[in-house]
Parts: structure tokens; C-alpha cells; sequence
């Protein structure tokens, strides 16, 4: 550990546990980094730029250290993603980032542990958010709700990005077509919506994946007496061909094709949509007034 990182932290034992427990989590930080970034010598930036700001806030009021510092990374790796984006600019491509620095032993654990300079290239073909969302929750397992306050959006957009950033770098349909892609998503959500009003159990089926999810929070599990959680298509179908949706309004939210239900003029009940290979994979709930606050709501008209 250079001066600079050893001069950002308190002196005896409190700076001690606290460079230890730094060092424990390095590695898994500089992954996380190098993911984001294709960028060995970045991502050595973000990591030390996290414990940096680790020195000047201290751990009295840190509940879990790792996942504040995995916090960190993930946003100042963006803000370099977004930076580049601005400038237009590419980083050095991996395989030359890989060659200069594998003379590094930390830097070789890196490279070892992650995706491959094959996918780095794809993943530079994500927008910044997409990109992030995508390595936290399907490379490291971060909970949507973590990530919704890194990228800035709510826990269902967040579920949205990292589910288009998964379609393109799979190399789903529409990868390089965001429009046609968004498109079919509403699509998608509208013919939804059209079986469920009028009660057909089959048409719902023919847009629901077989192993799709139907979740609220807990504002949405406490309405109506208790929503229920659901599992698979045949209890999706049997709910919505039941319970007419005719009076949730169609919507983009946050830019994403779902839905809405106004109470009083004010929106009160929020549906996203994941949507993978033409079908609804998940149905996520939103009735916490202080997340719908938050999220851009388009009533499509």
C-alpha cells in the first residue's frame, strides 16, 4: 500500500482492521472494476479511489463494508463509462491492456478471474448504465435495489438495463437496434394487457415465459388483502384472466414499456416488465409512494 493510500486512513488499530478488511475485498473489487471498465489500469484507479473515500468517511456508519465499497466502485466506474462516452472515446482494447500489466500479480488475478477479453469487447458495445447493471446483477449478484440507487433509476428499470444488457451480449434480436427493440417490448407488454382485459387464458400464456415471476414490494404485498407471489405460467395466466386490468393504464416508465394504476390523478401502483426472447420473464410491483415518486411516467396514449 503506497503513502497516499496509507495517509487516507486513521493511525493504530481502527486503521489496521481497516486495511485488512480493504485487502480482503481487493480482488473481488478490481474484478467488479475490470468488468466494467475492459481496463486493468482503470479499474486499479476505481479500487484505490474507493479507498480513498473509504479513509475520508471511516467505518463507524458502515453497516456492510463490502457492499459500500462494491457501491463505490460501481459508481465511479459509471461516471468513467458515462465520461467516455461523452468524449467519444475507446479505452486500449483488452488484449494490450492484458499484455502490459501481466507482469503485476494482482493484476493477473484479475485478468484470471474475469469474463475473458472476448466478452470485455462486447460489453463495451453497452450503454454505460446497461453495462453496470448488467456486471453487478448477473456476474456478481447485486440485488436490484442496490443497483437502482447506483445507476439513479428504480429497482425496476435497474431489472430492465441489466435485462438488455444480458439480450446484447448474448447476441439477442435487436442488439443493435435499441428503437426496434423497445418496440417490441411495448408490444409485447400491450398484447399482454389486450388478454388479460378480455380474460384469455391462452393468449396470456403465449406471451408468458414458462418459469415467469410475478413479485410486488412490500406496499403492494400489504394492498387488496395481500398479493399474492406467483411462479410460472399457468398461475400468472390464471391471476391476470381473472382480474381485468382494465383500469391499470399503459405507460413507459422510465422510458420502458409498462403500466400504471391512478388513484386520485396520482400514480399509486407501478408495473415493470422483463421481457427476454419475446416473452414476460417477470412482473414486478411498485407501490412504494417514495420509489414511484421517483420514476418518469409517460401515460401511452
Amino acid at each position: 500500500m503506497d503513502e497516499e493510500q496509507a495517509g487516507a486512513i486513521p493511525n493504530g488499530s481502527e486503521g489496521d482492521w481497516l486495511a485488512e478488511r480493504f485487502e480482503a475485498d481487493r480482488s473481488r473489487l478490481q474484478a467488479v472494476a475490470y468488468r466494467m471498465l475492459g481496463s486493468a489500469s482503470e479499474a486499479d484507479d476505481a479500487v484505490q479511489e474507493a479507498w480513498l473515500r473509504l479513509g475520508r468517511t471511516g467505518a463507524a456508519d458502515i453497516d456492510n463494508l463490502s457492499g459500500w465499497l462494491t457501491t463505490v466502485v460501481a459508481r465511479v466506474c459509471l461516471d468513467v463509462l458515462r465520461s467516455r462516452k461523452s468524449r467519444r472515446e475507446e479505452p486500449l482494447s483488452p488484449e494490450f491492456d492484458m499484455r502490459t500489466e501481466a507482469a503485476n500479480p494482482e493484476h493477473e488475478a484479475v485478468l484470471a478471474e474475469s469474463v475473458g477479453s472476448a466478452l470485455v469487447v462486447v460489453l463495451q458495445r453497452l450503454a454505460p448504465a446497461e453495462r453496470v447493471a448488467f456486471v453487478l446483477h448477473d456476474l456478481f449478484g447485486v440485488s436490484f435495489e442496490e443497483i437502482a440507487g447506483i445507476v439513479g433509476r428504480s429497482p425496476v428499470a435497474a431489472r430492465q438495463l441489466a435485462s438488455r444488457g444480458r439480450r446484447r451480449v448474448q447476441g439477442g434480436a435487436g442488439e443493435d437496434d435499441p428503437v426496434a427493440d423497445m418496440a417490441r417490448h411495448q408490444a409485447i407488454v400491450e398484447a399482454f394487457f389486450r388478454a388479460s382485459r378480455g380474460g384469455d387464458f391462452q393468449a396470456l400464456l403465449a406471451v408468458l415465459d414458462p418459469n415467469v415471476e410475478f413479485r410486488g414490494d412490500e406496499q403492494a404485498q400489504r394492498m387488496g388483502g395481500g398479493l399474492p407471489r406467483l411462479d410460472g405460467a399457468n398461475e400468472v395466466a390464471e391471476f391476470f384472466s381473472t382480474r381485468r386490468m382494465g383500469v391499470a393504464q399503459l405507460a413507459l416508465i422510465d422510458g420502458v414499456a409498462g403500466a400504471v394504476w391512478f388513484a386520485k390523478d396520482r400514480p399509486r401502483v407501478v408495473f415493470g416488465f422483463t421481457i427476454e426472447d419475446g416473452k414476460i420473464t417477470s412482473i414486478d410491483l411498485s407501490a412504494d409512494p417514495r420509489r414511484v415518486a421517483e420514476m418518469k411516467i409517460e401515460v401511452i396514449a
